[in-house]
């Protein structure tokens, strides 16, 4: 950690050795006693990020149909939160399997759409009375990310683990990092709820960042903590009233820079508090500017399109107005969809497609396919595809 020497480091934990020989991560009582003490240039990148929050919330209200945006955001940070965890299935594959839904869904697809029913349970949850961010909130999350997941091997879903994991190497003596042993666990899982429901003078943005390192540095499931972890940051948020809905997704970012994302959670666990906030704090400020530009281009994309459909003869502009709203909550249709959204015939749906192929709204998945083509609302679905 040379890079660091100049920064301020607070003690977080030791490495101890176990009787088994290897060193683990074990905790002080958190947060430490003096606080965190953040540096200046923290908390300016905190301001800056607190801003931005602030216009993005502001500008996501103006939606017609924000419930939409939340919905392709969910889909947008399941598919970056999966690959950054080794899936290959992206966003387009995602949406193609809720009109798809088969038993064979692939493994990595199948853990995108556990990962969007985690964000929606816990959402549903969270708007419950009174229920808090809570270690039993976590479990629960945890159980629906993987119960029957295709692609995780022995998660306990639900359960705290009750035996040793690591990070990195194949055993705890040659691994990266190890976190807290068994007996460790619960102590400081509880001073990390307790963290969550204190209220204290930190900025609540920052704040976010620590809470999802600090819980990173538990690891306290033998799989899944990386996504658990990960979907706490917006929830915490929303649950602080910095959002009127969950919007702000920083997975993409840490899959953009996944090596670094990794270095900086090395650096928070061995006392370089400042170099993961810094990190952290870029990430917000890069996705709440993304999330902003996203919200404008959907914004001009829907009046160029209603305009379009506004042209069309008195009945095919009926027809066209059914569906085009609906392709900004699903952007990938076959037919069947269309039927089921209409009650059209087959034979009329296809008109209604083919009506909006000419007009260059939908694109054909697959051009060469002759049976269960699906089509695109490539316009809209290219405004979240990810910067690489």
């Amino acid at each position: 950690m040379e890079m660091y020497t100049k920064m301020k480091k607070i003690e977080l934990g030791k490495l101890i050795r176990q009787p088994a020989g290897f060193k683990a991560f074990i905790p002080n009582p958190f947060p430490p006693p003096n606080g965190f003490d953040l540096d200046l240039s923290i908390l300016n990148k905190d301001n800056i990020a607190t801003r931005l929050v602030g216009k993005l919330d502001g500008i996501t209200k103006l939606l017609p149909d924000s419930d939409f945006l939340l919905l392709m955001y969910q889909r947008k940070d399941a598919a970056s939160s999966s690959q950054i965890e080794g899936t290959k299935a992206t966003m387009a594959d995602a949406i193609e399997a809720v009109i798809k839904i088969t038993d064979k869904t692939p493994p990595d697809v199948d853990d995108i759409l556990h990962y969007i029913k985690t964000l929606n349970y816990g959402m549903n949850r969270l708007s419950e009375d009174n229920f808090p961010i809570s270690l039993r909130f976590i479990r629960e999350l945890h159980k629906e990310l993987m119960t029957e997941a295709r692609i995780s091997q022995n998660p306990s879903p639900g359960e705290f683990r009750k035996s040793q994991n690591w990070i990195g190497g194949s055993r705890p003596d040659n691994a990266g990092f190890v976190p807290p042993p068994v007996d460790a666990l619960m102590p400081a899982l509880s001073d990390l709820e307790r963290f969550i429901h204190t209220k204290d003078n930190l900025p609540v943005i920052s704040k976010s960042g620590l809470i999802h390192a600090q819980f990173e540095t538990i690891h306290p499931f033998l799989d899944g903590n990386g996504r658990t972890g990960r979907i706490l940051i917006p929830f915490y948020l929303w649950q602080e009233k910095f959002l009127k809905k969950p919007v702000l997704f920083l997975s993409s970012y840490f899959r953009r820079n996944q090596n670094v994302y990794y270095q900086k959670l090395a650096a928070y666990h061995d006392g370089y508090v400042s170099a993961w906030l810094d990190f952290f704090l870029d990430g917000v400020i890069e996705i709440a500017n993304e999330a902003i530009e996203i919200v404008e281009r959907i914004t001009a994309l829907r009046e160029k399109d209603i305009n379009i459909v506004g042209a069309m003869s008195k009945r095919a502009a009926e027809s066209a107005s059914m569906i085009l709203p609906k392709l900004y909550a699903q952007p990938i249709v076959d037919v069947a969809t269309v039927q089921k959204w209409t009650g059209f015939t087959r034979a009329g749906a296809q008109r209604v497609i083919d009506r909006f192929i000419e007009k260059g709204i939908l694109l054909p998945t697959d051009e060469d396919q002759k049976y269960g083509q699906t089509y695109v609302y490539k316009e809209y679905l290219d405004i979240f595809s990810d910067k690489n």
